[in-house]
């Protein structure tokens, strides 16, 4: 039986008082000097910053490519960071996989199967066949990007097809047909919170993984007015405004603070 779908998610919500998801971007070359004497200095920073964040957040979103840019040890913290993570949080690679079927199955193994992830990123541009092999399991969520919050993304994303209608707009009406809320979220940048409104409209149910409150300036009380449904149904993530929040041996302190600040904020916009 599955335990963590939407009704966990949102129960969680209520019970924590917190939407909050943290971001663990564990850039090697950002970590204190304090852990780079230790033989794995990336899990040693990020079992730190569990320690100190769990009781404010829901979720815990990994991206996997400052672990796979260390090769097999990368693999090897990724691994230990998962397996550390508390069982009664979400566990996000944010690995933005997509490809032809027989590949996306392979990457949805390892991230699924070997790697024991309850959800994971990915891109849509490739199409449905590309997103299939993940919604084939059932009790995992699959995570497509919508809108996202870099620069670039006014190159495709915004742009209108014919109809009048954007291209992010029709990947979402389109792929929302693919599984159902129990199994696709999307990815909609926090710096674009004017969007939401018009998201809403489409896919008004999904749970959404916000990205972008923190470091790149999202505003969470307008993600917050502008994205949540019936049922809150956001999940707003932080990473380097967190991770990073102190260069020092005090690193884990410091994040956690950070992360009792937001969930205090989310705290007060749920009560309102």
């Amino acid at each position: 039986m599955r335990v963590k779908d939407s009704d966990w998610l949102h129960q969680r919500i209520q019970n924590t008082k917190s939407f909050l998801c943290v971001g663990l971007d564990s850039d090697i070359s950002r970590l204190p000097l304090s852990v780079l004497d230790h033989d794995d200095p990336v899990f040693t920073f990020n079992k730190e910053i569990i320690d100190h964040t769990f009781e404010y957040c829901i979720a815990y979103k990994i991206n996997t490519a400052f672990y796979e840019s260390m090769g097999v040890k990368g693999w090897e913290s990724l691994k230990k960071t998962i397996n550390y993570i508390p069982k009664t949080h979400l566990i996000i690679a944010d690995a933005k996989r997509g490809d032809i079927g027989n590949t996306s199955l392979q990457y949805a193994k390892a991230f699924f199967d070997a790697m024991n992830c309850d959800a994971i990123t990915v891109a849509p541009y490739m199409g449905e066949d590309s997103i299939a092999p993940f919604l084939t399991y059932k009790d995992k969520w699959t995570i497509i990007l919508g809108l996202t919050s870099n620069q670039g993304s006014s190159d495709f994303q915004v742009l209108n097809t014919e109809g009048e209608s954007k291209v992010y707009e029709q990947v979402l009406r389109k792929s929302k047909e693919w599984g159902t809320t129990d199994q696709i979220m999307y990815v909609v940048g926090a710096t674009k919170p004017e969007y939401l409104e018009d998201i809403r409209k489409i896919i008004p149910d999904h749970f959404l993984l916000v990205p972008g409150v923190g470091a790149q300036g999202g505003d969470l009380e307008a993600v917050y007015n502008y994205g949540k449904n019936s049922q809150v149904g956001l999940l707003v993530n932080s990473s380097r405004g967190i991770i990073f929040a102190s260069s020092d041996s005090d690193y884990g302190i410091a994040a956690g603070k950070k992360a009792q600040v937001l969930q205090k904020q989310m705290k007060q916009l749920l009560n309102s």
